[in-house]
């Protein structure tokens, strides 16, 4: 498959990761919204993805770009401010917000990825 998408098909996997493994994060901070002592937590991806693709681009191999991208660089990390008295620190309001953005991406990249199947399913026909 690679081969007629070059890697374009295995970023939009690894896109639909990271976005799923962050609805899930803002899913469960939710859910711990009066939970005392909850800390909130968000998944990274870009910063990560970005400089280990640089790394992998600089060394001109392109086996190695495919390596990078075939692998998950997602981390979930904790903030640590806190402004109630119970230390909880779940803004349910931005977590809300950052739901709505994160299930639009995945709404997006699935769009993109079915956009992409029916033009090659057209050329195929002959269409």
């Amino acid at each position: 498959m690679n081969l007629m998408f070059g890697n374009s098909i295995s970023m939009t996997s690894k896109s639909l990761e990271f976005l799923w493994a962050k609805q899930l994060t803002i899913a469960n901070n939710l859910a711990n919204v009066d939970t005392p002592g909850y800390k909130s937590k968000y998944v990274t991806f870009e910063d990560e993805f970005q400089n280990r693709l640089k790394l992998a681009s600089a060394s001109g191999n392109a086996a190695r770009t495919r390596g990078i991208i075939n692998n998950s660089y997602y981390t979930v990390n904790e903030t640590e401010s806190s402004a109630r008295l119970d230390e909880n620190n779940v803004n349910a309001d931005a977590e809300e917000v950052e739901m709505a953005r994160a299930q639009l991406q995945y709404q997006y990249v699935l769009n993109a990825i079915n956009s992409d199947f029916s033009r090659l399913r057209s050329v195929i026909r002959g269409q």
